[in-house]
């Protein structure tokens, strides 16, 4: 695998879970907030299922990030950062 492919597979997830931590907010702001049990509880499902995707997506990066290359860990590191995990 080519170094840039593999950057450009990395890039891909640290956009996976940009989104997923946006997605997760939005739901997270909405939680019991109506008055419906029905419809608090599907949010509650939601953010819940957003949370395991987020956890996925983050095991995935690691497993794709090479073990001795510190350039890396940086990029990572920041990428995370930026997230706010």
């Amino acid at each position: 695998m080519s170094d840039d492919y593999a950057r450009g597979r990395r890039d891909g997830l640290r956009l996976a879970l940009a989104t997923l931590a946006a997605e997760e907010a939005k739901w997270a702001a909405l939680l019991r907030e109506s008055r419906s049990w029905r419809t608090n509880q599907i949010r509650e499902v939601r953010h819940k299922a957003l949370q395991v995707a987020q956890t996925r997506v983050q095991t995935i990066l690691n497993r794709l990030t090479p073990k001795g290359d510190p350039a890396i860990d940086e990029e990572v590191a920041a990428a995370l950062d930026r997230l706010g995990l």
